[in-house]
């Protein structure tokens, strides 16, 4: 995938190419730490216990699991069939609906930082039928619990980041389902998607509401109410939580000095873009050097 950091940088208008994925540069953006992945056995009707301040993905490796409670439709999780709890359980109640049930589960917690209005606008859970994701949920299931059974030095890095790759995939699988909701339906609506791509493409152009209109083929209004119904966030919000995201990996990176890095992405003083960073991660970019 082309750097969009590296454009930034070096050619700023000339975005990467026609067939880059989006999807991935969004995904690049949300980070999250996994720290555990382990095997439960439930009975039936016994509760599965989960941490109520982290985010799970649970895979039943053996008989049925029931999800009950708070807003959504019950619901009955078969044997391989996965689920993404992006905020914890919250007022869901998970039973075994058979005898026995066994759960793999993943904890992990997302970076509150990372493109916020993309995570809270996630739906509560979402659902991944075993024969939607087999080609790719058997064998990464078998290498995770392969490093929990056996580990090796390294184990705890590999575990988080085989989280991510399942939190990835588990995304991308949604939305080309048709299922998802949110942006990330924004991505598969083709209207929204062509404005997200250009806004990726070009991030320090100030683009207007009409141009972003144009290039969706709507209305200025029905373009960001539409916009800002899939996104979670009105289209020049977005932009400029996107640019100032670019910015934090910049710093990490430590590519240029904060008020140069300010420049780079639209900003016309350091003080300026202290602030709007402030705003967005509650502190300022030198704190990231």
């Amino acid at each position: 995938m082309t750097d969009t950091r590296k454009d930034l940088t070096d050619r700023p208008e000339m975005g990467p190419p026609e067939d880059a994925d989006l999807l991935s540069q969004v995904l690049e953006q949300i980070r999250l730490t996994g720290d555990r992945v382990q095997s439960r056995t439930v009975s039936h009707d016994e509760p599965l216990e989960l941490d109520a301040d982290a985010a799970h993905i649970l895979v039943v490796a053996a008989g049925a699991l029931h999800l009950g409670g708070g807003a959504e439709k019950p619901l009955l999780l078969d044997t391989g069939d996965l689920m993404l709890l992006p905020r914890g359980p919250g007022a869901s109640r998970l039973l075994g609906s058979s005898e026995p049930t066994t759960v793999i589960l993943c904890r992990f917690w997302f970076d509150p930082y990372s493109l916020r209005g993309m995570i809270s606008a996630l739906p509560d859970r979402i659902h991944i039928r075993h024969e939607e994701g087999a080609e790719w949920l058997d064998g990464m299931v078998h290498f995770m619990m392969r490093e929990t059974v056996d580990p090796q030095p390294g184990a705890a890095l590999m575990i988080s980041r085989i989280i991510d790759l399942l939190v990835i995939r588990t995304l991308r699988t949604w939305v080309h389902l048709g299922h998802s909701s949110g942006w990330l339906s924004g991505l598969s609506d083709a209207r929204i998607a062509r404005v997200l791509k250009v806004m990726h493409e070009r991030p320090m152009r100030p683009w207007r509401i009409d141009e972003l209109a144009g290039v969706a083929g709507m209305s200025r209004s029905g373009f960001a109410e539409r916009f800002t119904e899939l996104v979670g966030r009105a289209p020049l919000r977005y932009q400029n939580e996107w640019r100032l995201n670019l910015a934090r990996d910049m710093l990490a990176r430590r590519e240029a000095r904060v008020g140069e890095i300010g420049l780079r992405i639209g900003y016309t003083s350091e003080a300026a873009f202290s602030r709007a960073y402030k705003a967005l991660f509650g502190h300022p970019p030198r704190d990231e050097v």
